[in-house]
């Protein structure tokens, strides 16, 4: 075997030393507040069987794409749920990604040119930063949710605003990290002013939130692009993003994460469609409103308010400094039988080391009481 280079065994030790190297956790059973399976749909039978007799209604006997969706993997399902996601997204056109991290590298690697401006909230997700490294725009990093930085970051871009770039905000209706929203009423009013294009990514809106933010505001007509993903809320996998028929068209022909991979199989398609109707008609993302009000309530009511960053989603996070002492905590809560995952630097930066409690419509009431009991219990110890 040859041997490891050692500019790369010194970041791994350097990752080992700061307790912050990551590894592949062995599945518990323990009380579920760390998945992003908030509706229950990825355990839910209902959605398994459906899905299996929509493939067999549409006589679908394929375990695999068998090539791009620009060759032969372009398969009939997904002319069905691309109309169904227009339909219930309120939305031109939709184009099916095979997840969110393939659709933010494709979009933001593809569509912002050279010459081109992309303005984006310090906390936005890794492959949205990922595509921005893999394009020829220039980015400009704000303050997290802060309107006054984005428009200093926009007086300092504006030799090329000068020179007739296009200007693209991009922010996340819920971020994955903090679990609070910017306030989109007032970035789309922003950029329709400046004539900017705003891009959302409403991954861990939808299914919590309705059909996400976007619709929920009426903001639809002010987005230029929306990324929607299937792998949290509705339980399955893949992505899409929603737009125009121009933009549409835009990214099968340009983006490469959409043109060089292989399409998800029909199975994976199937589950999306079948995953929709049931939400449509269930009463899941009822019940997970009602568990975080009443975990906002426990929050309030056990004085660790001041603990939590402000959250009305389905993320709460308690901000717990440096790795150490937050695997510590988390440890103790796995112990009494609760999955709860600490969030480390360099995943978020130093001193903001956290506990992400990810709530569910599954989770009862007793559990949400307990757990946040044992917080309390263990943060002033």
């Amino acid at each position: 075997m040859q041997q490891f280079p050692e500019k790369l065994r010194k970041r791994i030790e350097e990752r080992n030393k700061n307790n912050a190297l990551r590894r592949l956790p062995v599945p518990k059973d323990l009380v579920d507040f760390s998945s992003n399976d908030y509706l229950g749909f990825a355990k839910d039978e209902q959605l398994y069987e459906r899905t299996y007799r929509l493939l067999v209604d549409n006589a679908v006997e394929m375990n695999g794409a068998t090539g791009s969706r620009l060759l032969s993997g372009n398969h009939l399902l997904y002319d069905e749920v691309e109309a169904k996601l227009c339909e219930d997204y309120d939305s031109e056109a939709a184009l099916i990604f095979n997840s969110g991290y393939d659709a933010n590298v494709g979009f933001f690697s593809s569509v912002p040119q050279r010459g081109d401006v992309i303005l984006y909230d310090e906390y936005i997700h890794a492959s949205v930063r990922d595509g921005i490294t893999m394009s020829l725009a220039k980015g400009y990093k704000f303050r997290h949710n802060d309107l006054d930085d984005l428009k200093s970051k926009v007086k300092a871009c504006h030799a090329e605003r000068s020179r007739g770039a296009e200007v693209y905000l991009v922010t996340e209706s819920v971020f994955s990290m903090d679990g609070d929203s910017p306030d989109l009423d007032v970035l789309s009013k922003y950029c329709d002013e400046n004539r900017f294009h705003l891009v959302v990514d409403e991954a861990h809106a939808v299914g919590v939130f309705g059909n996400g933010m976007i619709p929920r505001l009426q903001l639809t007509s002010n987005i230029f692009a929306r990324i929607i993903t299937f792998g949290k809320a509705f339980g399955c996998h893949g992505a899409a993003i929603l737009g125009s028929n121009t933009l549409k068209s835009y990214l099968v022909n340009f983006a490469r994460s959409f043109i060089y991979t292989t399409g998800l199989p029909p199975h994976s398609v199937a589950t999306i469609i079948t995953a929709h109707s049931i939400y449509t008609a269930s009463e899941t993302s009822k019940q997970l409103r009602e568990n975080i009000e009443h975990f906002l309530q426990k929050v309030k009511e056990l004085d660790l308010h001041k603990q939590f960053i402000a959250s009305c989603s389905a993320i709460q996070c308690a901000i717990i400094s440096g790795n150490d002492r937050v695997k510590e905590v988390s440890q103790q809560l796995q112990q009494k039988g609760f999955d709860v995952r600490p969030i480390l630097s360099p995943t978020v930066p130093a001193g903001q080391e956290r506990l992400r409690f990810c709530l569910h419509s599954y989770n009862s009431e007793e559990e949400i009481e307990e757990v946040l009991h044992l917080l309390a219990t263990f943060v002033n110890q």
